[in-house]
């Protein structure tokens, strides 16, 4: 199985609109990119859902310190929050960091922390 995500070429894109392409909702994408490499954990969510809620809980009953980031709901910064699924590949939020790596969603995290490897990696070095 080929685990790459499908990325449109960069060759592929004309040089009119590379520069609009690559700016769009940027701010957000940089921010997020910001705390990634300033904390150890990283919940990326939206008002109105509950699985970000579910993933910070988990986080502290663990005494585990994250850093959390909401944007908007389901009624509003969809357009800024689709900049966000567009950087990761990840098509729903929670988006989650651990140590500089995307982990994915709360289930994720939830099945990381079951088998063990929440804290392999919370053990590790952060990912440059």
């Amino acid at each position: 199985m080929n685990e790459q995500r499908h990325v449109f070429e960069h060759a592929k894109i004309h040089p009119a609109v590379r520069e609009k392409i690559a700016k769009h909702h940027r701010d957000i994408v940089d921010e997020v990119q910001a705390a990634v490499a300033k904390h150890d954990v990283v919940v990326v969510g939206m008002g109105g859902n509950p699985n970000p809620g579910r993933a910070r809980k988990l986080l502290q009953s663990k005494n585990i310190p994250h850093e959390y980031l909401s944007y908007g709901s389901y009624f509003s910064l969809w357009r800024r929050r689709n900049a966000l699924k567009m950087w990761t590949g990840w098509p729903t939020f929670p988006m989650i960091f651990v140590k500089g790596i995307f982990i994915g969603g709360a289930d994720d995290l939830e099945k990381l922390d079951a088998s063990g490897e929440l804290a392999k990696l919370l053990a590790g070095p952060h990912a440059a």
